[in-house]
């Protein structure tokens, strides 16, 4: 049991790492559009990055029993998803950045979990 607790953890560690990469290198493709727009995507993608680094914390924080771990694991989602909307939320509508970068940059990191889970390698 204390083994794949591990390798959930190694995971949540490479799949954030793998979504700051990926947001930066969609806000460097965006800098050849403008700067705005390189600051919109990064931003976009970071914010799916720190929610599920948040979500991942709150999953594997410490070893409880069964149902207490199913709870912590939908804590963990709740958080994320109010990380990344009230994240693309602040970038959309206070910082009035374009939205098509931030939604680029989004989709690119929950890409990026989506497929960690496929190649856990």
């Amino acid at each position: 049991m204390l083994n794949s607790l591990d390798a959930g953890r190694r995971l949540a560690l490479r799949t954030v790492l793998l979504q700051f990469a990926v947001s930066a290198l969609v806000g460097t493709v965006f800098l050849l559009k403008g700067h705005l727009e390189a600051v919109s995507a990064t931003a976009g993608g970071f914010t799916v990055a720190l929610g599920t680094a948040l979500m991942s914390v709150q999953a594997f924080g410490r070893l409880v029993g069964g149902a207490a771990a199913f709870f912590r694991l939908l804590l963990g989602l709740l958080l994320k998803w109010a990380v990344v909307v009230g994240g693309l939320g602040l970038i959309l509508f206070k910082y009035k950045l374009p939205p098509l970068a931030a939604v680029t940059g989004l989709v690119a990191a929950y890409a990026v979990y989506l497929m960690a889970f496929r190649f856990k390698g």
